[in-house]
């Protein structure tokens, strides 16, 4: 499946077509919230996390989310993730607990991602 690293904003439609050649109406990514990048696709929130890592990005800075594509603005991004349960950084869940976290999150994928 096909990764691509977000550091300007894409379109709805290059979403659409993202999402059709992974799980049709929703696509797996990881947000980088030091470097305010996103990479996009893979099979698992791992493998864009992966390339993320091998570009220089660094683990603790790195959380996992899927967006649904057919879904309203309001709810299309879920923040949860394998990659996103971290004792280390009080998070004990997949889901991303910190809301000041998640809200950064949300403006980061708000911003490269069209509606």
């Amino acid at each position: 499946m096909e990764i691509l690293i977000i550091k300007n904003p894409i379109t709805k439609t290059e979403l659409e077509r993202l999402a059709k050649n992974n799980y049709g109406n929703m696509i797996k990514g990881v947000v980088d919230v030091e470097k305010d990048i996103i990479a996009l696709g893979g099979e698992l929130h791992a493998d864009s996390e992966a390339v993320l890592l091998q570009q220089g990005s660094v683990q603790e800075n790195l959380w996992g989310f899927n967006i649904y594509t057919d879904q309203p603005k309001n709810k299309k991004i879920e923040y949860t993730s394998f990659i996103n349960i971290r004792p280390s950084q009080n998070n004990n869940s997949l889901e991303v607990q910190d809301k000041i976290l998640k809200n950064k999150i949300k403006n980061i994928i708000n911003r490269l991602v069209g509606d």
